[in-house]
């Protein structure tokens, strides 16, 4: 029996330009696990008529900020396929009966083509890991949507494991640890350390949606792994889309607070992003860092994703081979 190992991740546009985000942003929007709005037909004339015809284009510049940032083109499509790289060399030693593919939710290289990799080598049994830790209906179930979309097509099925998330994995709190530790024994520590997640509407999370929880129980491990404080740390929600009401506290709302009661000195880490992004790299290092700085505060620093860090790789592979 051959076993394939298939990473996912949420996508990327093909370029940072107009036309490849409304393709990109067209495909993320009409998911139904991504927006469920009350009202869907307004939704999709919102969406096809407004938010298509103006977003793209800053969302196209945004993009070209962080382009080429980690080698050429997408950064999450390089990371995440160095990522694979990293887990392949190890698990490969371990076993020649192993496939290897990467797919994303949304964009390219997607997990339908990914998957049909797999089933060309012949193999018998899939472990899909979506790289989020915390799990979300908006991703990680909307991901095994996209995969059993195209099984349905297959006239013979595979085994597959699908694993849900790894927010309490201790080898990814570890890494989350020491990447941390690292950072902050060559540039010093802050006053707070802000652990920001990406959000989602409180309305998901008042249906049943245990997101939010799994963010703050990893927040909380993070916290307690780096012996801190109450008053020297605090959890957060960024990227809110819309008007309706998101988890909160938000990132934004909470680093101007911070600044204007007289925190000097912020660090922010990412952990529910496992590949430094368009939400890290632009719109923390960024957009966010210029919120704190111009409501007065003094020293803002983004602590980078785990991306390719040995510990990371070794967090994924302890994840995979509970299944292998």
């Amino acid at each position: 029996m051959k076993t394939g190992i298939l990473l996912t991740n949420l996508g990327t546009p093909d370029e940072p330009t107009k036309s490849a985000l409304k393709r990109y942003l067209s495909e993320f929007l009409s998911d139904p696990r991504v927006v469920d709005p009350p009202n869907k037909l307004v939704w999709w004339l919102a969406l096809n008529i407004v938010i298509l015809n103006i977003r793209p284009k800053k969302s196209a510049l945004n993009y070209a900020k962080i382009w080429d940032s980690f080698g050429s083109g997408s950064p999450l499509l390089n990371i995440t396929q160095s990522q694979l790289d990293g887990v392949k060399k190890v698990l490969s030693e371990q076993d020649s009966e192993l496939e290897f593919a990467m797919g994303m939710r949304y964009g390219n290289p997607s997990i339908a083509h990914a998957l049909n990799q797999l089933k060309a080598k012949g193999c018998d049994k899939i472990i899909v890991l979506p790289l989020y830790p915390q799990y979300s209906k908006t991703t990680t179930l909307s991901t095994l949507d996209a995969v059993n979309l195209e099984l349905e097509t297959w006239s013979s099925q595979p085994e597959i494991v699908f694993i849900e998330h790894y927010y309490q994995n201790r080898a990814y709190i570890k890494a989350l640890r020491d990447s941390v530790t690292e950072y902050q024994a060559e540039h010093g520590q802050p006053n707070k350390l802000l652990i920001s997640f990406h959000g989602i509407p409180q309305r998901y999370v008042d249906n049943g949606d245990i997101y939010y929880q799994h963010c703050l129980q990893t927040a909380d491990l993070l916290a307690e792994s780096l012996n801190l404080q109450a008053h020297e740390w605090q959890a957060s929600f960024q990227s809110i889309f819309g008007r309706e009401e998101w988890t909160k506290p938000y990132t934004k709302d909470t680093l101007e607070s911070l600044a204007q009661s007289g925190v000097e000195n912020v660090q922010v880490v990412c952990p529910g992003f496992s590949a430094d992004c368009l939400e890290t790299l632009e719109e923390i290092d960024d957009e966010n860092r210029g919120y704190f700085m111009d409501a007065g505060g003094k020293t803002f620093a983004y602590i980078p994703a785990l991306n390719t860090r040995k510990d990371h790789i070794d967090a994924i592979i302890n994840i995979l081979s509970e299944h292998l």
